[in-house]
């Protein structure tokens, strides 16, 4: 499936006492990467609403392998592994702008959940056709 890019600049409250962006400063970056992919291809919040459901974080994996710092800017790269059913599982990478080397690695699990009831459902036809490459 097609990769999803944006870049994000880490602010000085986001690092922890070693210095370095806090690891759970990290799951935020993840969930504003996948809000800027949905805007990306037009699911809007209006659109959300519309349908009467929303993506929820149930499950996220992720691998701190190299630290970052107040100033950085990072890469957020994402993209759907798989979407079916209730359930897309989306992958992560982030690396400092300009350079190979990953800093973070992640897998997330997002059910798409009725915000009446906040149950599962099937994810709407309307974002499937978002999401999946034609």
């Amino acid at each position: 499936m097609q990769q999803f890019k944006t870049l994000l600049r880490v602010r000085h409250y986001e690092m922890d006492t070693l210095g370095h962006v806090n690891n759970a400063v990290y799951q935020n970056y993840l969930e504003q990467a996948a809000i800027e992919h949905s805007e990306h291809l037009g699911l809007t919040l209006d659109t959300y609403r519309e349908l009467g459901g929303t993506f929820v974080m149930r499950r996220v994996e992720i691998d701190y392998l190299r630290p970052s710092v107040a100033g950085d800017t990072l890469e957020v790269t994402t993209w759907l592994r798989e979407i079916r059913g209730t359930r897309a599982f989306r992958h992560y990478e982030i690396r400092k702008q300009y350079q190979e080397d990953l800093l973070v690695t992640a897998e997330a699990l997002w059910v798409w959940v009725e915000v009446k009831t906040m149950r599962p459902r099937p994810i709407p036809n309307l974002m499937l056709e978002k999401f999946l490459p034609t």
